[in-house]
Formats: C-alpha cells, structure tokens, sequence
C-alpha cells in the first residue's frame, strides 16, 4: 500500500463535502477497496469513510416497499430485512461472518462486481437506487462491469425495493470466495416476472427477458425447459467455461422458480 489520509465524517454533508477533494475516493466497508489498494490498482490520496454516518443506516418496510440504507452491513439485511425474505437470506449468504459485519449494501452496489449478489436483487425487484442527489432505476443504474450510473463524488445513500408477491435466489458459489459462479434472484408480481443473473456475464449483471416471458405465462421451473442462452459472452476463467455458466443459469434460474412457489 501507500501513504493516504482518511477522512471520517458523521454527516452526509460531510462527506459529499470530503469527496470534492481532488483524489478523493468514498470507503465504504472497504471488502472490495482495500484489496484493490493492496494491489496497487488504486492510488486515491484521500478515503471518505462513510462507516460513521447514521443517516444512511437502517432497514425500514412503508407501504409494500422495504428502504436498506446504504451503509447498512449485510448482517443487518439479513437481520432485519425480514419483510422481503428472499433478499435476507442472500445477505446471510455473502462471504463470511467477516465480511458481513464490514461490507455493506450501498457499497457493493456502488462497485458493481459482475459477480456479487445484490445487484441481481435490485436488478430483479425493480428496485430503485438512492444517491445524495437523485434516484436511479436499477434498469438504468447497471451499465457494464464494474460500471454504474454513479457521477463522480456520488454516493448511495440508500436503495428501494418494492416486495413482491414471490421471490428466491439461487446461487452456484464458488466454494472459497463465496461469489456467485451464477446466482439467478428471481420475483413473481403485479407487473409479471422480473429473472436477473449475476456471476455469468462480461457485462455484469443481466435480466434474461425469454425467461422472464415464459414464467410470466407458467411460473413453474418446467416453463424454462427448452430455453438457453449463449456461452459466447459468458465470463470464462480455471473455474468454468462461458458454455458451463450458460448451462448453469437455467438450472439455477428453475431452482429459484421452485423456491419461490
């Protein structure tokens, strides 16, 4: 690593304040940053830590829609977010207990991993990202690995999620890590079948739209029967090839079915 001053503020003022410092880079619980320091992929001169802020804290249910702060730990979702089960058992099942206790929601959306769990959560919900200026569709918010939405020097505050009527995701983990080789968040509601795919594409995470067609007039595992999807845009590394991926992603597309009801 190097030399870099970290800045702690207590309100979100105070941080939007510290990120217009030049080189200045937002911390959140620093699982994905402080790896990426290590290696020397990033040098900003100046951390934004945003552990300190109890303004974006919190799990809350108005109304049909449950709003996670975005410095909420995973440990907490799966805690508190009981309104919308599906989402509370993914956070129970990322990492480790470690990892749970430090990373937090607003971050992992914030970095866009192609292979983490919440934005196949907030891809599939239809769920709505919160920043300290706007609000952004999570089908507008997604735009490519590691790639979001975000402006420089903004910053998610908090995510939306409308519960829907059914929901489950399914994950085929990489046994050390724990991410997604592909994990598949499936919901069942007012406006039909929402089926996003993390852990499987170059371009992150994706809506697979012949699936979401056929569950939404047969919402059984057996309506994906016959369909696939092309291994040539797969993610291909030592732990699966694009065409396993793009087996995967049925398979685990029909479990989330089935567990959903």
């Amino acid at each position: 690593m190097y030399s870099f001053d970290v800045v702690r503020p207590t309100s979100l003022a105070d941080a939007v304040s510290a990120l217009g410092q030049d080189e200045a880079q937002a911390l959140g619980g620093g699982q994905t940053l402080i790896p990426t320091l290590k290696q020397r992929l990033a040098s900003p001169s100046v951390l934004v830590s945003l552990t300190g802020i109890d303004e974006m804290k919190g799990v809350s249910e108005a109304g049909g829609v449950l709003t996670i702060g975005g410095g909420t730990n995973h440990a907490t979702v799966a805690a508190e977010a009981g309104a919308y089960p599906a989402l509370a058992a993914l956070a129970g099942n990322i990492g480790d207990p470690a990892v749970r206790n430090r990373g937090t929601i607003g971050g992992s959306l914030a970095n866009n991993d192609p292979s983490a769990c919440y934005p196949a959560a907030a891809l599939a919900s239809g769920a709505t990202i919160v920043t300290n200026t706007r609000e952004i569709a999570a089908d507008d918010y997604f735009q490519g690995m590691f790639t979001t939405a975000l402006e420089e020097g903004e910053i998610v505050t908090g995510v939306k999620f409308p519960i829907p009527e059914k929901a489950a995701y399914m994950k085929f983990e990489q046994p050390a890590s724990r991410f997604a080789l592909v994990g598949v968040f499936v919901t069942k509601g007012a406006d039909g079948v929402r089926v996003a795919v993390t852990g499987a594409s170059n371009d992150g995470v994706f809506r697979w739209t012949e699936a979401e067609e056929a569950l939404s007039a047969n919402f059984a595992p057996e309506a994906v029967d016959g369909l696939s999807i092309s291994g040539d845009d797969m993610i291909s590394d030592l732990h699966g090839s694009g065409a396993y991926r793009a087996h995967l992603v049925g398979v685990m597309t029909k479990r989330a079915v089935a567990a959903a009801g």
